[in-house]
Parts: C-alpha cells; structure tokens; sequence
C-alpha cells in the first residue's frame, strides 16, 4: 500500500463510446490534474453493441491506440485499458475469457438494463424512461423492479469474471430530483444488506462514482454513505472513480467522494487494477 492518496480514475469514456472527447485529450487532461492512473473502459456489449457502445469492429482501434498513448505518455501517467461490460445474461458478459483478444487490465461489470418478457428499458437512460418502465412493466411496484436490478447485479457477480463492479445503486440515480422511491425504507435498506454480502462473496471490488454529479443528477456520490457503510463492513474493497464521459470530469468531486469514503469507515482506496490485483493507498 502506498504511504498517502494517489489520485487515479479508473472508469473512463471517449469518442470510442458515447464520450466528448478522444483517448488522447483525455490523457493531456488527466496529467493537467495531477491524476497518476488513468483507466480507459469504452462501454461494451462485445461482439454486439448498442449506440452507447463501442462497435465491434473498433475494438483493435482502441486498444492500439491506448499501446501508443502508453508508450508516449507512460513516463508521465499509468494508463490502463479496459472495458466496462454491460451484463446480459446469455449475450453480453463481463467476462476475460469474452475480452481475451484485446488482453484487458482489468474489466468493470455493470447492470444498466432491466429485461421483462414484454420489453427492456434502462434504469440510467433518462427519468422519464425510468419512470415510463416503472409503470409500464411494474405497475408502480418498486421494490419488486429494484429487486429485479439487484439480482441481476448478484447473477452477474456470481457467473462473470470482473474485477470493478460499476455504480451498484444505479437505481438512486434520477431519485434525488425525480423520486420514484424513498431510499429510507425498510426494504430498501435489506436490499442494500444483501447486495454488500453479495458483493463481499463474489471478491470483487465496487466504486464510489461521482459521475451523476458532473451530470446534474445527484449532488453526491453514489453508493450512499449508508451503502457504503455496510460495503465497508463487509470488506468490499473500493475505488473512486469519475465515470467521466468528458475529460473536465475527469476527477470531478472527488474531495467529496474522498470525504464520504472516510466517513464510511474506509482508510485506503484502489488506485490501479492490473494483472497483479488491486494496488492501494490511503485516502
């Protein structure tokens, strides 16, 4: 573990997805901040891919183009290349064996979908798509969709092989200016019980992300400070990351997020993923 706090971002989007700004603008911007570990992970549902996602065919692109950076850059920055996979069960996998072409450091499973016969919608897309699939597939009923969300999480944590699990309360994320739920519940709260030992079993580690505060959506961080509280109960270890879709974001309110990490009870955060594992350094 390193003696103090190494600014890093782990969960980083460019023009190879639906982020603002290429691979490059983003490493001249990260080293401007002081950020010593930049972590690319274009969205992905590898070998097939939604409009947020990174086609199949740029694959090589990117990752060719993350080599160079790394050579022309790495005397300055560690950079990372990764993916953020989306989990569909029986389609798109966050898995290194599915990825092990493109030889990912590391890999970030995410849930950003919730499947009914009759449909599918995204819990992150926009409120009113939240709301309309909400109403649309559950009558209202958001402990069963939210339930819903958190066992794909749990299926996903169990089946795939990943080593950052991504914003794992997406589900709060429009509830700050849109509630559809009140995260105080008591079922709410035995849901968030469950998934930290869920999370706690599977070993993998999770993320405080700051990402829906650089979109307007929330003024903190998710997970919650009382999510996060049960995460560090449970040993899940934790890194904090943008989830920046433009390089300005790149280390947005991370003061902020460092501050609730320590009032959750953590004293050391990942800073870097590679083959080797987890590396660490105080908060």
């Amino acid at each position: 573990m390193s003696d103090g706090y190494i600014k890093s971002n782990l969960h980083t989007h460019s023009t190879f997805c639906d982020g603002k700004d290429s691979l490059e603008q983003n490493v001249v911007t990260a080293i401007e901040k002081g950020i010593k570990v930049l972590g690319f992970s274009s969205h992905s549902m590898y070998p097939f891919h939604t409009e947020a996602n990174m086609r199949p065919e740029r694959f090589p692109d990117y990752c060719a183009e993350i080599h160079r950076l790394q050579k022309e850059y790495g005397d300055r920055i560690t950079i990372r290349l990764a993916f953020e996979a989306d989990f569909i069960p029986g389609i798109s996998l966050p898995s290194h064996e599915r990825y092990a072409d493109f030889a990912p450091d590391y890999l970030i499973g995410s849930v950003h979908f919730i499947f009914q016969r009759a449909g599918i919608f995204a819990v992150d897309d926009t409120p009113e798509i939240w709301a309309d699939g909400a109403k649309r597939y559950y009558k209202g009923d958001m402990k069963t969709l939210i339930s819903d969300y958190f066992e794909l999480e749990k299926e996903m944590l169990a089946l795939c092989d990943f080593e950052l699990l991504a914003h794992p309360d997406l589900v709060r994320k429009f509830n700050e200016k849109y509630p559809l739920f009140n995260e105080d519940d008591g079922w709410y709260k035995d849901l968030l019980k469950d998934m930290a030992k869920a999370i706690a079993r599977s070993g993998k580690a999770t993320e405080i992300n700051t990402g829906a505060i650089s979109r307007k959506w929330l003024t903190k961080p998710y997970p919650s400070l009382y999510f996060l509280s049960l995460l560090r109960e449970a040993g899940v270890p934790l890194a904090i990351t943008a989830d920046a879709h433009a390089a300005e974001n790149l280390d947005c309110a991370f003061d902020e997020a460092r501050a609730l990490a320590k009032k959750a009870g953590y004293t050391e955060i990942i800073y870097d993923i590679n083959k080797a594992g987890f590396k660490l350094c105080k908060i």
